[in-house]
């Protein structure tokens, strides 16, 4: 196995809620994302680790989050964007085809980070095994609800995540007991449509 993938599952454990990655989805991202990840599809298929508090997901089934995120930003200008990753709590891992993993969206605050580099296309698989390896369990785990979530909700499957409602943007407060499990997709594009995306201040 390759060496960075097994230090994440050193951190995060076994695999949740696995889907096998068809032949077609390998085909449709050569040459947009980088060989080592679809290695990685190849290998491990697309699933939740540490119970669920981190998911690598299909980019196909988030292009509508991608574009209701995005579209008419200047950060669409930047590259070409795939959600490769998100988090239980919606936040968002975005992929560019030129430039790596330069963006991240915190979907409940509507904020946003962004890496400004430009690796050369011999660095992209490296900056795959990069992002695997640095991701870490407590930075998915927003107020540390993800295990009282996960005991009154249940652990989540491939396409659900934990969402407040009412969500926080709209005066929720961050309570376990304001915790729903909702359908991802169609939670993050209700998110994307609460506030303007803003950069996060750190």
């Amino acid at each position: 196995m390759d060496p960075a993938f097994a230090r994440f599952l050193e951190k995060f454990g076994n695999p949740v809620d696995r889907q096998e990655v068809p032949v077609s989805s390998i085909e449709r991202y050569k040459g947009k994302l980088p060989n080592q990840l679809l290695e990685y599809w190849s290998e491990h298929g697309w699933c939740g680790y540490g119970n669920g508090i981190f998911w690598l997901v299909n980019p196909q089934e988030y292009e509508g989050v991608v574009a209701s995120w995005i579209e008419g930003t200047a950060i669409n200008q930047r590259d070409t964007y795939h959600l490769i990753a998100r988090g239980a709590f919606g936040d968002l891992y975005f992929w560019g085809e030129e430039t790596g993993f330069t963006l991240k969206i915190t979907s409940i605050y509507s904020r946003c980070v962004i890496h400004d580099f430009r690796p050369t296309p011999e660095q992209l698989d490296r900056k795959v095994q990069d992002f695997i390896v640095s991701r870490n369990v407590d930075s998915n785990n927003f107020e540390d609800l993800f295990e009282p979530a996960r005991k009154k909700l249940g652990t989540l499957r491939h396409d659900e995540m934990y969402g407040f409602v009412p969500a926080l943007m709209l005066g929720g407060s961050e309570a376990v007991d304001n915790l729903e499990k909702v359908k991802a997709v169609e939670h993050l594009i209700i998110l994307s449509q609460l506030a303007e995306l803003e950069p996060h201040n750190f």
